[in-house]
């Protein structure tokens, strides 16, 4: 594990001399990136951003070199790595994220997987759903919301993270997605107590909290293009 030292999340203050161990090459939008950047500089890690402009994605060799052919790709010294989820289960191991044993890493996985269902459907919706699809996202939005309240509720009810009594790197994938639809869907913790208690709570960490009143987090779009 890596010794935890200051959060640098702001690029322009690396100097060539001491580079960051990681490197985030994505668009310049909060997207898959954003958990990965929360977890980084909540573990007092620095890292630098290589932004992808829409134009230069365009034009092709990027892409070309993407082993899936898309975006974000992650470099951990000289290890490369594609897969959003992937690259947060990579530092969930490096950084003691993963649960205390092997039955909480079970529960964690679950938990992650049950994020990116709902990341993938809210994509889909905001990228290319019709209004009326929008529409009945919303509705539908509370029965998505459920399943992580009730996870709360069965950890030290509710004041406690998602699985076990220490943070997890699905901790901070759920608290992204979870900003990102309070911005999407203002009031959609309104009747989610444990999920709003939440909330709060994490973005609270001295660290994390620093993250997000930085300019970088603050003026970056929740998603390429905004639909919702």
């Amino acid at each position: 594990m890596r010794p935890a030292g200051p959060p640098h999340f702001l690029p322009h203050l690396h100097s060539a001399a001491v580079m960051p161990p990681y490197t985030i090459v994505y668009f310049p939008t909060r997207g898959r990136c954003e958990a990965l950047r929360m977890l980084l500089a909540d573990q007092g890690q620095s890292w630098k951003e290589e932004v992808v402009t829409k134009e230069s994605w365009l034009q092709g060799p990027l892409k070309a070199s993407c082993l899936y052919g898309q975006l974000p790709k992650f470099q951990d010294g000289d290890l490369i790595l594609y897969q959003s989820n992937a690259i947060l289960r990579h530092l969930g191991r490096s950084f003691g994220l993963y649960g205390k044993d092997q039955r909480e890493a079970a529960l964690v996985d679950m938990a992650n997987d049950g994020v990116e269902d709902l990341r993938r459907h809210c994509s889909h919706i905001i990228h290319h759903g019709h209004e009326e699809d929008k529409a009945q996202y919303v509705l539908e939005l509370p029965g998505h919301l459920k399943p992580f309240e009730s996870l709360l509720s069965q950890n030290r009810g509710g004041q406690a993270f998602i699985v076990g009594d220490q943070i997890s790197f699905a901790d901070y994938n759920l608290l992204d997605l979870l900003l990102s639809h309070q911005v999407l869907v203002p009031g959609c913790l309104d009747s989610f107590p444990l999920l709003s208690a939440y909330v709060a709570r994490l973005s609270t960490r001295p660290k994390l909290q620093a993250f997000l009143a930085s300019p970088e987090h603050v003026n970056r779009p929740v998603f390429g293009s905004r639909k919702i």
